[in-house]
């Protein structure tokens, strides 16, 4: 199986061309393909095949590092545009990839950077999802360490994100785990821990589905600014700050598309025998 290395600001990928070649995935295959220590290493496989969805330059599958396929992933969005660019899968600027969360549009900006519309946020509990019976700003949750209070919404994916004053000194795996365990996020959560610096700026980790904390999450990242923009005095476009560099997130306001920018970076390219 041939596979490109790939990264987005830390987050990496182990992208697989269905085109130019006959893919047989299952749940062993990808946790093998991403396990550091014998397979490749990533946190994400993206798996690109012809689009079946007029308008799409590909379909545009991604699995955690645990085997189970999720919705969206901003950073894996920008890798698998710049893929099909490289690759002459796509042509011209916007690159369009048919994924489970909708169709994507991926806008070239410069060497090795790209734009995604990563559509517009949803805050009703049931697209979340949530089991609460009503949107809030906030809700709370009792954990071993007592009452927690965080935000919640979708964007393509679910994500809960909570405001903190250090994000260097946040109980991410402890809290962020149990988050995911509880009954309240039934198809579990990615849970981001944020620290607001300035109307322009934050700092952020996130604790991602089937992955654990990683260097970097782009829908993570919309998720914080959404969330800080509605309640916390965050401008219209603002730099997110993320282990393994920094993203710009520009959103105007409720019923309106977030958009990210960031870096896609090819590491290598290989293969292995599964």
């Amino acid at each position: 199986m041939r596979f490109t290395k790939m990264h987005g600001t830390g987050n990496d990928f182990v992208v697989l061309d269905g085109f130019s070649q006959t893919l047989t995935l299952d749940s062993a295959r990808i946790t093998a393909l991403a396990d550091r220590r014998y397979g490749v290493g990533c946190d994400q496989v993206l798996v690109l095949e012809p689009g079946a969805q007029d308008g799409a330059d590909a379909r545009y599958r991604i699995f955690n590092a645990d085997g189970g396929e999720v919705e969206q992933c901003g950073n894996g969005a920008r890798c698998a545009a710049d893929y099909l660019l490289r690759a002459g899968r796509a042509r011209g600027t916007t690159i369009r990839l048919q994924s489970r969360a909708g169709l994507l549009a991926v806008d070239a900006v410069g060497p090795g950077e790209y734009r995604v519309n990563m559509g517009v946020p949803a805050f009703e509990p049931a697209q979340i999802p949530l089991r609460r019976p009503q949107r809030a700003a906030n809700y709370s949750i009792d954990l071993a360490g007592g009452a927690l209070e965080f935000a919640a919404l979708s964007i393509g994916n679910p994500h809960a994100v909570i405001v903190v004053p250090d994000v260097d000194r946040a109980p991410v795996a402890a809290v962020g785990a149990a988050l995911q365990a509880s009954a309240d996020f039934p198809n579990s959560v990615n849970v981001g821990f944020m620290q607001v610096c300035a109307p322009d700026r934050i700092r952020l980790r996130v604790f991602e589905r089937g992955a654990g904390e990683t260097l970097a999450c782009g829908s993570g990242a919309c998720a914080a600014v959404v969330t800080g923009r509605q309640m916390h005095g965050l401008g219209a476009a603002v730099r997110a700050e993320l282990k393994g560099g920094a993203l710009l997130i520009e959103w105007q306001g409720e019923g309106q598309p977030v958009w990210l920018t960031g870096p896609a970076i090819r590491v290598f390219e290989g293969s292995i025998d599964l």
